[in-house]
């Protein structure tokens, strides 16, 4: 048996690799899974095991292993991705969500509700590092900036965004903005950071020079997730109340299309060429495909129950 692993481990690398596109790797909180999507054809080919409810994920630059919250483990769970089997947990605290990497993957931020802190794992020892409370309460996302110096933080009940320098390992700043702040995304050039804040349904446009609010707009009901595209021209505000996507002209700074999709929109991200958008769609069991170019959905893939959020490598 031991000298048959090497050769399924190569065999399950091979499969793994024989897709098209990028893959879009689908937490999905219902069913404790990963749906693995590949962009190129917007077909499911595999599931992978995830934790009793996966929340926020991201995948290693080098595509090996995916790390995964584990909401009620009050874990980070870790996915080798050739193998397709879980292949670690690191504990976080009690109750984590979304998670964040830096640029370089060495980090691995998890926003950790009832400490209302924000842990990082060391993905060099796979271990959690240090953790880093803030100031608002139940923190959902931990955002790096490009460059890998700052981590954005937004905290439910907290009416604010929190900032952490992360070379000095502590909170540096807090920004205000509407009710219940959600989904961040950075533009490209990290000069910007857009915020969505749900029960306010607005979108806030932070300048990271000077962390004050530079625009403030109103957005879709229950605005939520937030993705950029890579020319930094567009942004998508997934908007929960009305099962659509919002498209801001960041020139105009004027919201321009909106766009139908599945019901409870939450999480998103963008396929590297900025083509296609993918929306994990709760309470419908989907993810919903937006063709960025023409501003259509032009898909829905079922996926599992409850999906959460979607990350794309």
């Amino acid at each position: 048996m031991h000298r048959l692993l090497p050769s399924l481990t190569l065999l399950a690398a091979a499969i793994a690799s024989a897709h098209a596109g990028p893959l879009a790797y689908v937490s999905n909180e219902g069913s404790g899974t990963l749906s693995v999507i590949d962009t190129a054809t917007d077909a499911v080919l595999y599931e992978l095991p995830a934790g009793a409810k996966p929340r926020g994920a991201v995948v290693s630059p080098d595509g090996r292993r995916a790390y995964v919250s584990d909401q009620p483990g009050n874990r980070l769970v870790v996915v080798d991705l050739a193998a397709r089997r879980l292949a670690g947990e690191i504990p976080l605290g009690e109750s984590p969500e979304g998670l964040g990497q830096s640029p370089d993957g060495r980090w691995v931020t998890a926003a950790v509700e009832e400490a209302n802190e924000v842990v990082f794992v060391d993905t060099r020892t796979m271990a959690r590092s240090f953790a880093v409370k803030v100031r608002g309460k139940n923190p959902e996302h931990a955002v790096f900036s490009p460059d890998g110096r700052w981590v954005l933080v937004s905290a439910e009940e907290g009416g604010a965004v929190d900032v952490i320098d992360v070379e000095k390992r502590s909170q540096v700043a807090q920004i205000p903005v509407g009710t219940r702040p959600r989904g961040i995304g950075f533009s490209p050039d990290g000069r910007r950071a857009f915020v969505a804040a749900e029960m306010s349904s607005e979108i806030y446009v932070i300048n990271t020079r000077t962390f004050t609010v530079a625009h403030k707009l109103k957005a879709g009901p229950k605005s939520n997730g937030i993705s950029v595209h890579p020319d930094g021209r567009r942004v998508f505000i997934s908007n929960g109340g009305d099962g659509t996507v919002s498209v801001l002209d960041v020139e105009r700074m004027a919201l321009v299309a909106t766009i139908p999709v599945g019901q409870r929109p939450w999480n998103m991200a963008l396929t590297p060429d900025g083509r296609k958008l993918y929306v994990a769609c709760g309470r419908s069991g989907a993810v919903s495909v937006i063709d960025t170019e023409s501003q259509q959905r032009v898909a829905d893939v079922a996926v599992g129950k409850l999906p959460w959020g979607v990350v794309i490598r």
